[in-house]
């Protein structure tokens, strides 16, 4: 699958900032996020947002965060493939239409002290 640059938004003021630069991107969790900020943080960011492009939620190792996101109509994690439930958790997936990763794309983390300079440039302007 290919989707456009992917960013690291840890707040909704994340999100607004991408957005400005007026180029579609993809938006990742931080990494593991399911598990300490959850599942109902992530759905409400992506909703305060009004993102509508690809948006992932890094439920790490943790395959119940994971249906959880799911229950929640999130339309894409990460999870690891590793895991004996990761089978279980993709037929889900695949059930609600939404997209499993097994592995995080290449992404600019927005709390990185350059990020700001380098966000425009990143997300191909």
């Amino acid at each position: 699958m290919h989707f456009p640059p992917a960013i690291i938004a840890h707040s909704l003021a994340d999100i607004n900032r991408a957005a400005a630069c007026a180029r579609p991107f993809t938006v990742l969790s931080a990494p593991g996020a399911a598990l300490y900020a959850g599942c109902l943080w992530w759905r409400e960011l992506i909703i305060a947002s009004n993102f509508t492009g690809p948006s992932f939620l890094d439920c790490a190792d943790a395959p119940g965060r994971a249906v959880e996101a799911l229950r929640l109509g999130l339309p894409g994690l990460i999870l690891a493939e590793t895991l004996p439930a990761f089978a279980a958790v993709a037929e889900i997936a695949a059930q609600n239409g939404a997209m499993l990763l097994t592995t995080r794309p290449p992404a600019l983390d927005l709390a990185a002290p350059d990020a700001g300079y380098r966000l425009t440039r990143w997300l191909g302007g």
